[in-house]
């Protein structure tokens, strides 16, 4: 009788059989899973021009939202373009060229004020004059500007706005009492100064310390301390983009409430973005973050009073028949309040010293 034996199993060679095509298996459903996860986080991202016109606070601002990676967090990816002055960042939005602006609140209400493009002001992250009027040593008080000249950066510009403004707060009439002249962003208008072409200017708080080191200048008027809300820095947009982009603009304005916590609460990371810029005394830039810290709200959103200055600010024609509530939109913050994310943010509800 013929022994039938049977093969051994030979469970190794079986296990090598069947795991190398269950681990191919695996590594392809891997990829593709990453790849269906890459193609829906970037179907999630939405890319926006942001238009900006000067240095220092907003700039400071949206520089730590860069460096804490806040746009990506809130599904934005945001492309910065600079604009030398306002009125040319004005002509941006009305092109289509810029989904947003942060810059100053004052020139972007031209738009809607004028009839030209409808806006709304959706933030207000500074609601008070933040410059100081730097002018040189022989002008002591404000009764010697009569006849000087004062540099803007150009006509219809924030800082030109804010100059008659204050002007004319001082009695003078900026179209006959001085020389208004356009020179260009802060440094510009510095340099001018430094060099004494002309005797006055706008200088942001954070440039304030290099044109009074040169020993050429004095720091005339510290607008903040104005008893006066004034919407002066803060996002605008197209009024068609809350229309037909709701859910954008409110991942907009979450993105700056998380960037002006970032900025009240990591002043380590802020000081590294004043050195950036060339601020490199402790002290210097411990004086800078203390005062802008201070100005940025917790709660950012647009009021009335703010808002109706700025408005009066502009002495457009049309002014005086527009009111607060046709250039704003409260309701994203409004929302966004009511949900807890602000109070979440902070451990306890909002606050906002002006």
């Amino acid at each position: 009788m013929a022994l039938c034996i049977a093969p051994r199993w030979n469970w190794r060679n079986d296990r090598i059989r069947e795991t190398i095509p269950v681990r191919a298996l695996k590594l392809i459903a891997s990829i593709v899973f990453l790849v269906i996860l890459t193609g829906v986080a970037e179907a999630q991202t939405t890319s926006l021009v942001l238009g900006y016109s000067g240095s220092g606070i907003s700039t400071d601002l949206r520089r730590v939202m860069d460096l804490e990676k806040i746009w990506e967090k809130h599904g934005l990816s945001i492309k910065s373009v600079y604009f030398n002055s306002g009125s040319m960042l004005t002509q941006a939005m009305i092109g289509g060229n810029i989904a947003l602006s942060d810059s100053g609140v004052p020139e972007m209400l031209v738009l809607p004020v004028s009839g030209a493009f409808e806006t709304k002001v959706i933030t207000v992250n500074i609601n008070r004059l933040e410059h100081i009027f730097v002018t040189r040593k022989n002008i002591a008080k404000p009764e010697d500007l009569k006849g000087k000249r004062i540099a803007v950066s150009r006509f219809g510009s924030a800082s030109d706005l804010t100059t008659r403004m204050v002007l004319r707060s001082w009695k003078m009439d900026p179209e006959k009492d001085v020389a208004l002249l356009q020179s260009g962003n802060t440094p510009t208008r510095m340099t001018a100064l430094i060099a004494g072409h002309v005797d006055g200017a706008l200088v942001s708080p954070e440039s304030l310390h290099k044109v009074l080191a040169s020993g050429c200048c004095r720091a005339l008027a510290d607008l903040s301390e104005l008893p006066l809300d004034f919407a002066r820095f803060g996002v605008t947009v197209p009024a068609a983009l809350i229309r037909n982009q709701g859910d954008i603009a409110r991942r907009i304005v979450m993105a700056y409430v998380e960037g002006i916590y970032a900025f009240k609460t990591k002043p380590k990371l802020v000081y590294s973005v004043l050195e950036e810029e060339g601020i490199k005394d402790p002290a210097i830039a411990k004086e800078i973050y203390k005062r802008l810290s201070f100005s940025m709200r917790e709660y950012p959103i647009p009021e009335t009073a703010g808002i109706q200055n700025a408005i009066d600010s502009l002495g457009h024609p049309n002014a005086r028949n527009v009111k607060p509530a046709a250039v704003i939109d409260t309701s994203i913050l409004e929302e966004i309040r009511k949900s807890g994310f602000i109070d979440k943010l902070y451990g306890r509800a909002p606050k906002n010293e002006r």
